[in-house]
């Protein structure tokens, strides 16, 4: 077979793959190859402030085609003792293990082209419309980061703020209210504190994870919303201080070292509170379950469109020691 021959043949057999008889193989293969460069640019399109997947390690060790992860917990149960040269009670130390299983649920959006938009496009020599595809990326990230952060009841995901098993730490309402600021919910916020009350019940949320878990688990990393760290890293930790209130405690605290600010902790707490989180930011703490990253299917031919279909999975957040993080409403 000639060359000629075999790129009409090929030509003619890719616009069957594509799917339509509207379209000529050169139409064909110009849309083919647009989607290819759409795709690859709607996976570099960066959104900094969807941050679950830079707050959270993410894990997608499942792969797309589980429906389920399951994890297991082991603990040490027994102890030793003090025995005779010629015992025989010794003690038993075994392990007992408890196991941990979340759903995988999928999510799905589609964008298209119709016929007169390939074609216009490839007579005016212009690339097919980008928004498209990048709006459709970002729904597709929009629903992964609210799920992460607060989860979905309807399917059963947990989100960071949403787990049941987590560690509140109760605010001491002893701010100072005027005229303008009133009321116990009021007297628990940051802003109606002194710099020494507000290192006080940061530098208490972690003591209590140091306390509740023997001195096991270290928070490293310290939530916030644009609120309370616009006050906190501005507000002078004393009147002949240069310093703030953040520096101070990043500086002097032992283990918390990083500040992240992210605009869902505005909302996160009970009746839409501002809501403060400290964990360690670490895999082997809490993942973000997502098996199956966002991902772009060939084109499907309805009627005068082409419908690009894009799917994802997710599994929520797994946090495999809840002890390790703590929250504090109403700051």
């Amino acid at each position: 077979m000639k060359n000629k021959e075999k790129q009409r043949y090929d030509e003619r057999d890719y616009a069957v793959i594509v799917g339509s008889q509207r379209l000529d193989a050169n139409e064909s293969i110009f849309f083919a190859r647009e989607l290819e460069h759409i795709k690859a640019k709607s996976y570099d399109v960066q959104y900094p402030e969807l941050t679950a997947t830079r707050i959270i390690p993410v894990s997608s060790e499942a792969g797309p085609g589980a429906e389920s992860i399951t994890y297991y917990q082991y603990d040490q149960v027994g102890f030793a003792k003090v025995i005779s040269n010629y015992a025989t009670d010794l003690p038993r130390v075994d392990l007992k293990g408890n196991k941990f299983t979340g759903d995988i649920k999928s999510i799905g959006a589609s964008y298209g082209y119709s016929i007169q938009d390939i074609r216009a496009a490839q007579m005016a020599g212009k690339p097919l419309e980008q928004r498209k595809a990048n709006a459709v990326r970002r729904a597709n990230d929009q629903e992964v980061n609210k799920i992460a952060y607060f989860g979905d009841d309807d399917h059963g995901l947990v989100g960071l703020t949403s787990h049941p098993n987590i560690t509140t730490y109760t605010l001491p309402t002893d701010g100072t209210l005027n005229s303008v600021t009133s009321g116990t919910a009021a007297a628990a916020k940051f802003i109606n504190k002194t710099p020494e009350y507000v290192l006080r019940d940061l530098n208490a949320m972690v003591a209590k994870v140091l306390e509740l878990t023997l001195n096991v688990e270290h928070p490293n990393t310290l939530l916030m919303s644009h609120n309370i760290h616009a006050d906190l890293s501005t507000r002078a930790r004393s009147d002949n201080s240069d310093t703030t209130i953040l520096e101070f405690f990043l500086k002097n605290s032992p283990y918390v070292k990083n500040v992240e600010v992210i605009p869902e902790m505005a909302t996160a707490g009970t009746d839409d509170t501002e809501l403060i989180m400290m964990y360690d930011k670490s895999p082997d703490k809490l993942t973000l379950e997502i098996p199956q990253p966002f991902e772009q299917f060939p084109p499907q031919a309805e009627g005068l469109e082409f419908v690009i279909p894009c799917h994802s999975r997710c599994g929520g957040v797994i946090i495999y020691y809840p002890l390790s993080i703590i929250k504090a409403e109403g700051c």
